[in-house]
């Protein structure tokens, strides 16, 4: 039952009573609270909930002869982020506990009435702003491979849950990579929509209100039918009359199916010129192009040039109140600052309401002009403009834990509010220790990025931590990117 993750599988074998919702969830408890065991991924746990929930299900498909709903009886969790009544969402933060949501999350709602099974609620970093999960209340979430590493964040407690199978979807969020990079960092499939396609509401975030580079709702999975079922059923079922910041674009079946079928141009991006990836995120990267060109996809080279810019405006806006959003919420439960939340509001003064006014027009200008730098790069064989961008997810794979520093290879767009996808693509190798990978310094981050490969790269290659790689379309363009990551991913298994 929960060896597949295919959700499609799962509610099809429910819907022909080969099983029951109840015996599902049965089985994917078994598995969350081994996982829990192992990695302390869960926060609020809904599991007598949940098992109410699936024998309900079960009753009506006996009275009605049919199933609620297309993802009747499949268990998912959720970032502790995501309000669901009658529970806490603390967001690792002490002083919000013991104040239960008053009512589910419009996603939440929106999944129950399609037939899925809540069954707990998972791990974040305190304050949700970092790409670890360590808070002082619920404690710090371990990559199941080694306890001695991160299985990424802010997402983390749905990454290692979903890769230890006590769950079948995890809902997450991204603000600047949370969802993409666990994904990468456990060899799993994560998706980040843009701002306006899924329903945020009833999921409070740090720095709520800041809402020119606003954080995306997405799913984590492990295999990408999943994703795409998911999203499709959820935009077929109008999440713009759940949530009035929802752009009101229906599920486009025939931009999925054009892009499932047409030659690619690809957009290569290998090194952001800041941070240079460790040698076996190149390695993977460079080993997915051969297999696409040699599948008659045209590779077309892309470049940085706008990146710094987007990395330092998101940046500024991260810091526009000069930390007060998230001092308040530390102060008010008296608990310790995680040391990267206390740099983060110790960053920086509060500006005023003019100097925000210049961020804004700082990021207008930066979306307006990678619009244009897309349209200008075109392939020098076909003339085509770039169907979607390849690059790595992050510039190392999973680090011992406090070791996660650079994450410009995801955040840029969220600035750019584009769409953008992670899928698993190889591993860490005992070659990749052997290659020479001796450079001259960029900057400090460079050098910690190296110094954690030298000190760790045998680690890393012997415990073969998974290797991610991302693709990116434009603002809104889902189904392209799903489609596009069908291609590669058929590819590459």
């Amino acid at each position: 039952m929960t060896e597949n993750g295919d959700i499609a599988a799962l509610a099809q074998r429910i819907a022909s009573g080969e099983l029951n919702s109840e015996v599902v969830t049965r089985a994917y408890i078994h598995n969350a609270i081994a996982a829990q065991r192992l990695t302390n991924c869960l926060t609020e746990v809904l599991f007598e909930d949940a098992l109410k929930q699936a024998r309900e299900l079960d009753a009506y498909q006996v009275q009605h002869g049919r199933v609620m709903g297309p993802l009747h009886g499949v268990p998912m969790t959720f970032k502790d982020q995501f309000n669901i009544k009658g529970y806490d969402t603390t967001m690792g933060y002490v002083g919000r506990t013991f104040q239960p949501a008053a009512e589910d999350a419009a996603l939440v709602d929106m999944l129950k009435r399609l037939g899925a099974v809540v069954l707990a609620k998972t791990n974040l970093p305190q304050s949700i702003m970092w790409c670890e999960t360590e808070n002082p209340l619920w404690g710090l979430t371990t990559n199941p491979t080694s306890q001695d590493y991160t299985p990424g964040g802010s997402t983390g407690g749905e990454s290692a849950l979903l890769s230890l199978r006590g769950s079948i979807i995890g809902w997450g969020t991204d603000i600047g990579g949370s969802i993409r990079i666990p994904t990468h960092m456990m060899g799993l499939y994560g998706l980040k929509p843009s701002s306006a396609r899924l329903p945020y509401w009833g999921v409070p975030v740090s720095t709520e209100g800041q809402e020119h580079v606003p954080s995306s709702v997405g799913p984590l999975a492990r295999n990408l039918s999943s994703i795409r079922l998911v999203m499709k059923e959820l935009i077929l079922s109008r999440p713009w009359e759940f949530d009035a910041r929802c752009a009101p674009i229906p599920w486009r079946e025939d931009v999925y199916q054009e892009f499932r079928a047409k030659h690619l141009t690809v957009g290569l991006l290998v090194d952001d010129g800041v941070v240079r990836p460790h040698p076996p995120i190149t390695r993977v990267l460079m080993a997915v192009v051969e297999k696409l060109k040699q599948a008659g996809h045209d590779i077309v080279e892309w470049n940085a040039d706008l990146h710094p810019e987007c990395i330092q405006v998101l940046d500024d806006f991260y810091t526009a109140d000069g930390g007060e959003d998230i001092r308040i919420d530390v102060t008010a439960g008296g608990e310790p600052f995680i040391p990267h939340v206390e740099a983060l509001v110790n960053k920086g003064k509060a500006i005023s309401v003019y100097q925000y006014w210049q961020i804004n027009k700082r990021k207008f200008a930066l979306q307006q002009a990678y619009l244009n730098k897309w349209k200008s790069i075109k392939s020098p064989t076909t003339g085509r403009p770039v169907d979607v961008i390849l690059m790595p997810a992050m510039p190392h794979p999973a680090v011992p834990h406090r070791s996660c520093r650079w994450v410009g290879y995801t955040k840029v767009w969220n600035v750019l509010d584009y769409s953008a996808l992670v899928l698993p693509a190889g591993k860490v190798m005992s070659e990749d220790t052997e290659a020479q990978w001796n450079f001259d310094s960029r900057n400090e981050l460079d050098d910690w990025n190296a110094a954690v490969w030298k000190n760790d790269g045998a680690q890393m290659a012997e415990l073969a931590l998974p290797v991610g790689i991302q693709l990116i379309g434009r603002k809104l363009e889902e189904e392209k990117v799903l489609a596009i990551g069908a291609v590669v991913d058929g590819i590459l298994r």
